[in-house]
């Protein structure tokens, strides 16, 4: 138990805990309980937290809660843990969620009070539950009235249906409902309509015994049991009604919002009719005893039309109008009683006054007297043993006296009316038995609680106990018929109770002692209950603050009763005068009736004041005591009671019980309310928990062993499943609960201890629920995985943006960092400047008047010296002159002499040179200025990197000259400006020039400046220009690429828009075909069938008239050819009819008019057939013209598109071949020019350009080998094109040409032309891409052509200068030009602006880059294309090698079947030759009497298609037309004979489809039609039929073929039956996921199947059988798919079916099983290359319901999911299916109702069959393709088995 608690007690774990406010709260725990904890860790539904105390003494745990799957069951006992928590909530959950207001608890049936009105009690809800088991059908209390009626007649033992409930909780509904429905089902057994006066009874008893209360607007106010009487045929013949516990003081005394009896506001609201103005009645809130409530109205309820009710209801039970005029004038008269007021005379007596109005009308409706009424109101009499005094009484007791004396008189009319009821309802039928309907107070407890209280709990304690027993007994039964050892169950036994209050000097035996007393009191009654029973009984307490009250431990509550007025109320005593006046009323015949002696009416009761309590009892006696009526008179009131209670428990033991416990939710009757504390308080009082205590003490739960076994199979092992179910339940609960107390094995079923159920279910849900973890983990990784990529590479794509942010602001950043350091810089570098100024100003200022001193010294110097050198050049430079002169001279005419010889050379070999470069600029024009250009822009880029640096050191170099010349200017000038101070005259011109100088450098620089912001502003607009260009070539581009976009969006539109219209228009002609070939067929069914019966027919009509010929049967059943036959066998019929003349007398004696019936529907239905056969060959030449047409489009846009690609091909190649021949001329040009000049300068340009000219020829070479390799693509491509052309002329003219009786299949059809179209789109689509990229890459050879020229051109005429320079100065000259042009480049740029030069340099430096990066994308292109272009040309060789291998007369599809075939002999043409007379023999041995297995084994598949089909070539041969015929007919009776001889064998059908169809084949093969000889061969060709056409042999034949198909499907559907149901739903291919939920006592029909001899294996072990045998008998590809089509049809249809009208098959885990077994199937379908037949499909329903049973059925969302995966379901189908859902699982949940009518909402539109089944007898329509065989006749070897041995090779 400890292992046990541990186990359950456990995180997560659900438990109850005590609540002050919901009784009990649910509460999860949030750590594991362990032994020895004080605190439990807990947290409520709310979230919050709690620590949970327990009882440091009993340590006892809360409750445990049940499993969800649990919750809402119709019975409480099927819960598992059965505490009132549990049974409190569920409860709840049926009334508020499910609004479900019955509910079981083992043998009760639980109503709760729905304070509204219910469609549930019609009469078809009464029949519904007629006739079915109490756990069939929901509870209801009409399922209680059905097991009671059902027992009386099964047992023939009396029954009782005790109702109990307190006020307001339904008990008079429930019970007058249970009579409905006995009145309804059994009906009467006169003529009387007793039924109809048992209902009447309940409006008469309502309306005397009724009241609204605070609690009930129709309350029961007093109890009643009724025997209904039925006779030996179970038929209603009366009933008697016994009353308990009127509530007398409601007459008198009304509580707030409280009525009287209904009786007295019905008189009120028909006061106006006339038969009651002599009552003088008014409104109700005229009279005392009917306005205290101050509520007289009942919301809803019309009293007049209750009035009405109640009096059509007495006339029905025979009381007549003046009796009912005379009860309503007493009633009235109480009305008027109440109304009398009493005055006060003096302080001890009291006064009527005279002529008081109510008292008046009171005496003339009773017809006593005003006086001596008046008088005895106010007076009594007391009686001594010698005297008798009258004695005035006050006022107030005058006043209890009245009220006594009109309760009294109630109390008499109740009694008068019960008996006339009762007189009514008798019957003089002898009573077989009956069922009583006992409707009693329930246990009551109120603040103040007296004597009535004490009663009504008495007597619950008294039906308590008898209910107690009646449980203890059930259970004991079960227990033995179980054969479970016995063990005495602790109870609650409430026998010391009653003991207290009925037992010798019990409380009531007191009491009536008390009131023996002359002077007793309750005061001295309170005294001696203290001293008997206060120290001696535990159940009697005294109250601490009180004396006058005791309390009661009763079963259900501590009950303190006040004892005051418990002596008044026991003694009821009554003014006997008062009652001496009413009897001596001489007028009023009925008041005399009501109080006659005791022996004449009904059991007298007394009346007394009430002066402190709240009601008045009024019981009847045992009417066996009548005798005794002036003892009976003096009994007192708790005697009376004890004795009728006596009587009735009784009554009781002598019955069957059925319990019926009413519960009221709230006191506020709020529809649909639940408040728990009042809904425990009254489950505690009505014993439905001593019930839950009762059953938990035993073994509670209880299962069968097949129910344990489906519902725990997941908690074994698969060792531990054995063959006995008993057995493995043992071996496994050995193994689950440790303790073998918690289990006893019955019978037939196992019992468990309260607890166990939850235990197990635990374990179950733990174990599915770590599977569903484990599947769970997987998913969600591999999602979390998903997830954490796409976050990964989001992070990323952030993590560079912001990067690249952050770089961005970095490099802002440092933007201004190197700004603001370059401002501080010349900031700076200004004020050290100006410091540096200031300082050199002075030091200029010092220096300038030394230097001035010491310049005037040097210049002297300078002067004198600058003289002397004068003299001294003169000199000089004359004398140098003088030998230069001579020296020159000489030099000269040697330079001349040398030259002149050299010339000579060098001309004479220019001119060998010219001659050869003028050939070479005649051959090669363009191809050297481009090598040339090449060469020189590299060159040109090197050289201008140094002539640019050399040119900046110059202009540096300059720069300083320059500097340097300024400041000598400078110098001078200052020195001239020293001279100018010395001398004066100077100054002046000297500042004039000096101003104009200064001038002209301020003009200078602002010129500079102009220039430089008109270039500035120039480059800004060329800037603003360029940039608006490249936005609008932007624009320009993004809109072409959009308008390329909608081109092709619009394109393709169109394209699928066709596509679709195209595929519609297939689909639609297919549709066609198919209702046409189903309608022919089944008109072929109908005509076949009216065959056979013609046939039985004649047989019968044979034996009838007894001509016993012989051979006369056979040759009957040999002839039975269908009226199509006879038609086209006219002649052979004719000769027939004429060999058999004799046998036209004995058929003379027909039926003519049913031959004629049969004849004419045969031509009708050959007509029809003729009409269909047009029609389907009008569709099929449409439909053949417009593939033709299509297919002739087709190709001329193929052609076209193939000859512009020839186009263009060739102009390609045609560039190719001249720029190879001019590249191969230019190269040895070159090369000859190379060896002629080797040891000229100008050799190594040559070799660079050499170089070039090679790499541009591998180019071309590469270019050309891409060329040839995208040509052989093109060239295979247009082969294959041709070849599938070819292919589909040769097969697409089959299946159009051929006759339409072969069923060709459109769909195959389609399927082709869609594949060609399909074929056709993507050699287009590739074509167009190759023609692409061919026009790209002529287009860029036409510009590198064109570049090549251009330079070319340049370079010719570059080279045509040069030639005209002598050899040495050629390249030199080239290069000076070179250079002098860049020079003069750079010098421009330099010159214009400095700026606008480093920014050319810097451009220039990029486009380098750019060219550089564009040359390498491009190489890689180039490499990535080759290797692509390899991989394509391999391909296609590859291609080219497998057409080369296959040969022409073969096809890839083509069927070959590897049959040895021995060599064929060289004469033999592939004929048989036989004897007319031996047709019958071989016909026998070839059909009748042939075995299919032996023949399927061991021979070739079809070998008696093929031996009769060259038996017919033979006929054919020698042309003989009767041989043919005769043959023919033969054949095709024979084959009708063995199929209605053996139709029901499944090989024997499979054989002779196959050979039928081979033989059909055969026939079309060798017809010598050009359609069905395109796979022949040339020996094939040679053997066709050369003399007859069989084309409507053909028909016949393919007719033939189709009824064997229909009989094959039949045997195949017969033998699949029995295996589909047991297979597909109830075997769990799945173990442990199906199961059952656990059922309390009230037991459904189990619907739990059993593992049948079938299961999904055999269903796939069969079809594997269909399989097998249909492929060993060579049955065409095409056909063995329709059939499987068919099967799985079959299939899925019977498993529908049978889910739709299961619901225990209707739940998730039988969805998951249906998945598996689907699932199963598919791979059946994959293994054996079916998958394209269709026959998945045709499973979709199926699949779907599965689905609908797994997937969400909750929100809005899942109910639109539902409706568009449904779309293979009806919308019945889908409402039926949710409506069938029943959940046998903890995760499953029901489908709500909303949910369902949301489905129904959302498939409103739907416009579908509202046909809930699937039809299982459909059969698709069939077609046989044809299948030629490649199998030569020639060489056919006939086996001796055949038995064929007469016939003869040809």
């Amino acid at each position: 138990m400890n292992q046990e608690l541990d186990f359950m007690f456990v995180k997560y774990a659900r438990v109850w805990i005590p609540d002050v406010e919901e009784v009990w709260k649910s509460a999860e725990l949030t750590k594991d309980y362990r032994q020895g904890d004080g605190v439990l860790q807990l947290q409520l539904e709310d979230g919050k937290e709690l620590e949970y105390k327990l009882d440091p003494k009993t340590n006892n745990l809360p409750h445990l809660r049940n499993p969800d799957i649990l919750v809402g069951e119709n019975d409480l006992t099927a819960l598992s843990y059965l505490h009132e928590p549990a049974v409190l909530h569920n409860l709840k959950v049926r009334f508020i969620d499910s609004k479900l207001i019955y509910t079981y608890c083992g043998i009760v049936l639980v109503a709760i009070n729905p304070y509204e009105t219910l469609p549930i009690y019609g009469t078809d809800i009464i029949y519904a539950y007629s006739g079915q088991n109490m756990g069939d059908m929901d509870p209801h209390i009409f399922a209680v009235a059905e097991e009671a009626y059902k027992q009386m007649a099964r047992d023939e033992r009396n029954q009782s249906i005790i109702v109990s409930g307190e006020s307001g909780a339904g008990k008079t509904v429930s019970a007058k409902y249970a009579m409905r429905y006995f009145a309804t089902v059994s009906g009467s057994a006169s003529e009387a309509n007793v039924e109809e006066k048992v209902l009447a009874s309940n409006p008469i008893m309502e309306s005397i015994g009724n009241a609204k209360t605070t609690r009930n607007d129709n309350s029961s106010r007093f109890g009643k049991y009724i025997e209904i009487g039925f006779d030996k045929k179970y038929r209603i013949i009366g009933a008697n009604m016994r009353t308990y516990l009127l509530e007398k003081s409601r007459v008198v005394f009304q509580a707030d919002e409280e009525r009287n009896y209904h009786i007295f506001y019905q008189l009120c609201a028909s006061a106006h009719l006339p038969e009651f103005k002599a009552l003088k009645l008014g409104k109700a809130n005229d009279f005392h005893y009917t306005k205290q409530g101050r509520n007289p109205v009942i919301d809803g309820v019309d009293d007049a039309k209750e009035m009405s009710t109640t009096r059509n209801a007495f006339t029905l039970l025979g009381v007549n109008e003046s009796y009912q005029l005379g009860l309503f004038q007493i009633l009235a008269s109480i009305l008027h009683l109440g109304n009398v007021e009493v005055k006060d005379r003096d302080s001890d007596s009291s006064i009527i006054p005279p002529n008081n109005g109510h008292l008046s009308v009171f005496c003339e409706l009773m017809g006593v007297t005003y006086q001596d009424m008046s008088h005895w109101l106010c007076h009594k009499k007391l009686k001594t043993a010698t005297e008798t005094y009258i004695k005035p009484i006050p006022k107030l007791q005058a006043i209890n006296a009245r009220d006594a004396l009109a309760k009294h008189i109630y109390a008499k009319l109740f009694n008068w009316i019960v008996d006339h009821v009762n007189k009514a309802l008798h019957s003089t039928v002898k009573q077989h038995s009956f069922i009583g309907v006992l409707d009693i107070y329930g246990f009551e407890t109120f603040e103040i609680n007296s004597f009535e209280q004490f009663c009504i709990n008495y007597a619950n304690e008294k039906l308590q106990q008898q209910f107690n027993m009646h449980v203890f007994k059930l259970e004991q039964e079960e227990y033995m018929k179980e054969q479970i050892p016995w063990t005495l169950i602790d109870f609650y036994d409430n026998q010391p109770c009653i003991n207290l209050i009925e037992a010798k000097m019990g409380i009531l035996d007191l009491l009536d002692e008390e009131c023996k007393m002359p002077k007793g009191s309750d005061d001295s009654w309170a005294q001696k209950l203290y001293n008997t029973h206060l120290k001696t009984c535990a159940l009697f307490e005294k109250p601490r603050m009180s004396n006058k009250a005791f309390i009661i431990q009763h079963f259900a509550d501590k009950v303190e009763y006040q004892c005051d007025g418990f002596l008044e109320k026991n003694k009821d005593t009554v003014n006997e005068e008062q009652i001496h006046v009413l009897k001596a009323s001489k007028k009023f015949d009925l008041l005399v009736e009501l109080f006659r002696d005791e022996e004449k009416a009904t059991s007298p009761t007394g009346a007394a004041p009430a002066t402190g309590g709240r009601t008045r009892l009024s019981v009847k006696p045992d009417k066996n005591k009548a005798g005794q009526a002036s003892k009976e008179h003096k009994k007192t009131v708790g005697l009376q009671f004890r004795n009728s209670l006596q009587l009735l428990m009784e009554t009781l033991n002598a019955t069957t019980p059925h319990y019926v416990r009413c519960i009221k939710p709230n006191d506020h009757k709020y529809a649909f309310t639940f408040d728990p504390k009042r809904a425990v308080q009254q489950l505690r009082a009505c014993g439905v928990l001593e019930t839950i205590r009762i059953s938990a003490a035993g073994f509670p739960s209880r299962w069968t062993y097949q129910e344990f076994f489906s519902r725990y199979r997941v908690l074994m092992k698969q060792k531990d499943v054995l063959t006995d179910r008993k057995m493995t339940c043992k071996n496994v609960l050995e193994k689950l609960v440790q303790d073998p107390d918690k289990y006893q094995f019955g019978k037939t079923k196992i019992f468990f201890r309260a607890g166990q159920v939850a235990y197990l279910e635990k374990l179950r849900a733990d174990k599915l629920r770590a599977a569903c973890i484990r599947i769970q983990k997987t998913i969600r990784c591999w999602l979390a995985r998903k997830k954490y990529l796409r976050m990964k590479h989001a992070a990323t794509t952030i993590q560079r943006y912001v990067r690249g942010y952050q770089a961005r602001c970095l490099a802002k950043f440092l933007r201004r960092t190197r700004a603001a350091i370059i401002i501080q810089k010349y900031q700076r570098m200004y004020v050290q400047r100006t410091c540096y100024k200031r300082k050199q100003a002075a030091a200029l200022a010092m220096q300038c008047i030394l230097r001035a001193y010491m310049a005037r010294q040097l210049y002297k110097a300078l002067l004198r010296e600058h003289k002397a050198i004068i003299i001294q050049k003169m000199v000089r430079g004359w004398l140098a002159r003088q030998w230069f002169k001579r020296s020159l001279k000489a030099i000269v005419y040697l330079q001349c002499c040398i030259r002149r010889m050299r010339a000579k050379r060098e001309l004479k070999k220019l001119k060998i040179e010219a001659r050869s470069v003028e050939h070479f600029k005649k051959l090669n024009i363009g191809m050297e200025n481009k090598i040339m250009q090449l060469q020189r822009r590299i060159d040109d880029q090197n050289k201008e990197n140094r002539v640019l640096s050399e040119r900046l050191n110059s202009l540096e170099v300059s720069h300083a000259a320059e500097s340097e010349r300024q400041r000598v200017e400078l110098t001078r000038l200052r020195g001239a400006e020293e001279d100018a101070k010395n001398n004066a005259n100077k100054v002046t011109s000297l500042l004039e020039e000096l101003e104009r100088l200064r001038k002209d450098l301020q003009n200078t620089q602002k010129e500079k400046k102009a220039i430089e912001d008109w270039a500035r502003t120039y480059q800004d607009e060329m800037e603003q220009m360029i940039s608006e260009l490249k936005e609008q070539n932007h624009l320009l581009k993004n809109e072409k690429n959009d308008l390329n976009r909608l081109i092709q969006e619009q394109s393709q539109q169109w394209t699928e828009k066709m596509q679709r219209a195209l595929k519609e228009e297939t689909q639609q002609l297919e549709n066609d075909l198919n209702e046409e070939r189903s309608r022919y067929q089944n008109l072929l069914t109908e005509h076949l069938q009216l065959e056979e019966k013609y046939d039985d027919l004649k047989e019968e009509i044979t034996l009838a008239v007894n001509v016993p010929k012989p051979g006369h049967r056979r040759t009957d059943s040999t002839h039975s050819s269908n009226e199509s036959e006879c038609t086209y066998n006219s002649e052979f019929a004719e000769s027939e009819e004429g060999s058999r003349g004799g046998e036209d007398v004995p058929k003379a004696i027909l039926d003519m008019s049913l031959f004629l019936k049969l004849q004419k529907r045969v031509s009708e239905l050959e007509q029809e057939k003729q009409s269909l056969q047009n029609e389907l060959d009008r569709r099929e030449e449409q439909f053949q013209r417009a593939r033709a047409r299509d297919d002739e489009e087709h190709k001329k846009a193929r052609s076209a598109e193939l000859e512009y690609e020839s186009l263009k091909r060739q102009e390609l190649e045609s560039e190719n071949k001249k720029l190879k021949h001019d590249l191969n001329e230019m190269r040895q040009s070159l090369r000859g020019s190379a060896e002629a000049g080797s040891a000229a300068p100008g050799s190594p340009a040559y070799t660079v350009l050499l170089d070039q000219l090679n790499a541009s020829n591998e180019e071309l070479e590469v270019r050309k080998e891409e060329v040839l390799i995208l040509r052989s693509q093109l060239v295979s491509q247009k082969e294959a094109m041709q070849h599938k052309d070819e292919k589909e002329t040769m097969t697409e003219p089959l299946p159009y040409i051929e006759d339409v009786q072969k069923l060709t299949d459109a769909k195959e059809i389609s399927q082709a032309y869609m594949g060609l179209k399909e074929t056709s789109r993507l050699l287009e689509s590739q074509l167009q891409a190759q023609r692409r990229s061919h026009e790209n890459e002529v287009e860029v050879l036409r510009g590198e052509l064109q570049s090549v020229k251009e330079e070319n051109n340049r370079q010719q005429q570059l080279l045509a200068q040069n030639l005209q320079l002598p050899p040495e100065a050629r390249i030199e000259a080239s290069l000076q030009h070179e250079i002098t042009r860049l020079t003069n480049e750079n010098l421009e740029l330099h010159s214009d602006d400095p700026k606008e030069y480093k920014a050319y340099r810097i451009s220039m430096l990029r486009r380098m880059v750019d060219l550089m990066e564009q040359l390498e994308k491009q190489d890689k292109t180039v490499r990535k294309l080759k290797k692509q272009l390899k991989v394509f040309a391999k391909k296609i060789n590859d291609l080219e090698g497998g057409q080369m291998d296959v040969s022409p007369g073969q096809t890839a599809d083509e069927p070959v079947h590897p049959v040895n075939i021995p060599r064929r002999e060289k004469d033999f043409q592939g004929m048989l030759e036989y004897k007319k007379e031996d047709e019958l023999k071989l016909v026998k041995n070839l059909i009748l009497e042939l075995k299919p297995r032996g023949v399927a084994v061991n021979l070739i598949p079809g070998l008696p298609a093929y031996i009769l089909f060259m038996c017919l070539r033979h006929a054919d041969y020698i042309n003989d037309d009767q041989k043919v015929r005769s043959l023919l007919t033969s054949v095709i009776n024979s084959i009708k004979k063995i199929l209605k001889k053996r139709g029901d064998d499944f090989e024997t059908v499979s054989f002779w489809l196959s050979n039928t169809c081979r033989f059909l084949h055969c026939l079309k093969q060798y017809s010598g039609d050009e359609q069905f000889m395109k796979h022949n061969t040339t020996k094939q060709n040679d053997h066709c039929l050369s003399n007859f056409d069989l084309a409507e042999y053909r028909q016949v034949l393919s007719d033939l073929a189709i009824q064997i198909y229909q009989q094959l499907i039949k045997c195949m559907e017969n033998i699949l039956q029995p295996m589909i149901v047991s297979g597909m739903l109830e075997h769990e291919t799945i173990q442990g996921v199906s199961g059952v939920k656990p059922t309390g006592l009230r037991k459904r029909t189990s619907s739990i199947a059993d593992e049948g001899t079938y299961t999904l294996d055999s269903i796939i072990r069969q079809l594997n059988s269909f399989h097998s045998i249909m492929c060993q008998h060579g049955t065409d590809p095409e056909l063995i798919k329709q059939v499987v089509k068919q099967q799985f049809y079959i299939i899925g249809a019977v498993t529908l079916n049978n889910l739709l009208l299961r619901k225990d098959m209707c739940s998730w885990s039988k969805g998951m099983q249906i998945r598996y077994n689907v699932s199963q199937l598919e791979e059946w379908l994959r293994d054996k290359n079916l998958m394209t037949c269709g026959a998945k499909e045709t499973l979709e329903p199926l699949i779907q319901a599965a689905q609908l049973l797994q997937v969400k059925k909750k929100t809005d969302e899942d109910a639109e999911a539902i409706c568009s995966m449904c779309n293979s379901l009806s919308t019945a189908q889908i409402v039926k299916v949710l409506n069938l859902y029943t959940p046998v699982n903890a995760f499953e949940e029901r489908v709500s109702v909303l949910f369902i009518r949301t489905i129904q909402t959302r498939l409103r539109d739907r416009k579908e069959s509202p046909q809930l089944l699937m039809d299982t007898k459909l059969i698709y329509p069939v077609t046989f393709p044809f299948n030629p065989s490649s199998l030569a006749l020639e060489t056919i070897q006939i086996p001796s088995s055949l038995n064929v041995g007469f016939l003869t090779r040809v």
